[in-house]
């Protein structure tokens, strides 16, 4: 009977410590469904200084204005073969934006305002001001300053409207080659960039204020860059054999985790602080958007179809909070939310991929 006690205790052991290990492992399993990769953040001062668009840099509020992180390849692995890179400054009347590329051979050929400027080497800035993930902006500049405009109603996913004769009324842009342009005889250092947009472009109502002060857009940065070949001595986009062009290379500011710029929740944070060029300032991602974020990735599965919108209504881990999102769906479509516990908040994101807040009653 004692051996048998024995038995009987060990069994009752194992099964215990197996039943342990497949808790454990479906906790872990949760953690990583929701662990999404965090997007890079930046602080924009503000600048008292007139700053004059001509593609310099010079003032001393660029001067002191850091630099952000050197760009990735949209997929966040690759390490681009040229680096990238970032200013930002505020007024009350603009938001500037300087970037710096190197680049070997600075070339292009598009001229026309809003043609396809990313057929040529680019530069590619993408606004989201209230980080709901519609109503979105792009401006694309190449190395002979053009601009290609548009205002975006949602991402292409989602089955955006966009309107490609939107302009940037009053956008100014400058571009300075440091070295010389469509020259294939000599070896150049890059190009730099610097665009002036008027807060007023980001007006979604007649009495809205756009100051951007003590606020966060949702912002991202892309390159477009190609490879290329010479005909005549005038520089192309390089073809493979069968003769289609060889691919772009992409790369961004925040890592996207796909190839496709229109994800706005994988975009980053810009903060725009009261603080002058050259004095300290912090900021931390708010925690709601960490829910945000994990409703897109529900967002995206259910268009992929990997889930079902009963699975949608499982618990997960969120910065030590289990939450648990409800499905409803409906004639037009489904809602997804989560009850936020770091705020007062209800976090909706609807069929069309757009961020709704609630207040809780």
């Amino acid at each position: 009977m004692e051996s048998l006690n024995l038995i009987s205790s060990f069994i009752y052991k194992k099964n215990r410590d197996f039943i342990s290990l497949i808790f454990l492992l479906f906790t872990v399993s949760i953690l990583a469904q929701s662990k999404i990769d965090t997007p890079k953040t930046y602080i924009a001062n503000y600048t008292e200084e007139t700053i004059t668009v001509d593609g310099l840099g010079n003032e001393k509020s660029w001067q002191k204005a850091p630099y952000s992180d050197l760009f990735i390849d949209i997929e966040g692995v690759k390490k681009p073969t040229y680096n990238t890179r970032f200013k930002m400054l505020w007024d009350n009347s603009n938001v500037y934006f300087f970037a710096e590329m190197e680049e070997p051979h600075v070339w292009g050929n598009l001229k026309q305002r809003d043609t396809i400027v990313y057929y040529n080497n680019d530069f590619e800035i993408f606004i989201d001001p209230d980080g709901d993930a519609h109503n979105y902006y792009e401006v694309e500049i190449n190395a002979l300053n053009t601009i290609w405009d548009l205002f975006l109603t949602k991402p292409y996913r989602d089955g955006a409207v966009v309107l490609n004769d939107w302009d940037v009324n009053g956008l100014q842009s400058a571009v300075q080659i440091n070295g010389t342009l469509n020259n294939p005889n000599d070896t150049d250092k890059g190009w730099t960039l610097e665009i002036a947009i008027p807060l007023n472009v980001f007006k979604a109502s007649y009495h809205e204020n756009t100051n951007p002060k003590g606020r966060f857009w949702r912002v991202n940065f892309s390159r477009v860059n190609w490879d290329f070949q010479l005909e005549n001595t005038t520089y192309q986009r390089k073809k493979n054999a069968d003769g289609t062009f060889k691919r772009e290379y992409n790369w961004v500011w925040s890592p996207q985790g796909v190839i496709a710029m229109h994800q706005p929740e994988t975009w980053g944070y810009v903060y725009f602080s009261n603080k002058r060029a050259g004095e300290q300032d912090a900021f931390q991602i708010p925690k709601d958007e960490y829910i945000k974020w994990f409703l897109f990735k529900l967002h995206n599965d259910l268009k992929a179809k990997k889930i079902t919108g009963e699975a949608v209504e499982t618990a997960t881990i969120i910065l030590n909070h289990s939450l648990t999102p409800t499905y409803q769906n409906h004639e037009t479509g489904y809602n997804i939310w989560i009850d936020s516990p770091f705020s007062t908040k209800r976090i909706i994101l609807n069929q069309e991929g757009k961020i709704l807040i609630k207040k809780i009653k």
